[in-house]
């Protein structure tokens, strides 16, 4: 026999009281919370490669580069997220009170692997480009 159970739903603000005691990563989707699975060394390399480089192509221009801990909110789809790499100009426009969560990136930078590629191509991207 096998057991079904209820799929929970929560609501942001659960996430984000959830998140802020976790462990691990999560993302936030439409109510789901999803963990989210580590990095490795490459990926690493090639997002760091990235902050390395950027600085030089724009520089004296106001810009700040975020990696890995900051979450993204992307409000429309009820969606917090982490993106690899985010840049922001000017100054970052937070949602909230505390300075984890921003609204505002210029860029946003994935670094694909073979077990998010897929959400990252597509559903992920769709999200992105609404920010």
């Amino acid at each position: 026999m096998v057991l079904q159970t209820e799929k929970r739903y929560y609501t942001p603000e659960e996430y984000l009281e959830l998140e802020e005691k976790a462990e691990y990563k999560n993302e936030y989707r439409d109510g789901e919370i999803i963990p989210i699975t580590g990095g490795t060394t490459n990926h690493n390399k090639i997002a760091l490669n990235f902050c390395r480089k950027f600085p030089l192509t724009v520089q004296g221009q106001d810009y700040e580069i975020y990696i890995g801990d900051v979450k993204l909110s992307i409000p429309r789809y009820r969606i917090n997220t982490y993106p690899d790499v985010m840049v922001i100009k000017d100054k970052p426009i937070y949602e909230g009170t505390g300075k984890t969560i921003i609204t505002n990136p210029l860029l946003i930078v994935e670094v694909l692997s073979n077990s998010t590629k897929n959400y990252d191509k597509t559903d992920k991207f769709k999200y992105y480009q609404i920010v």
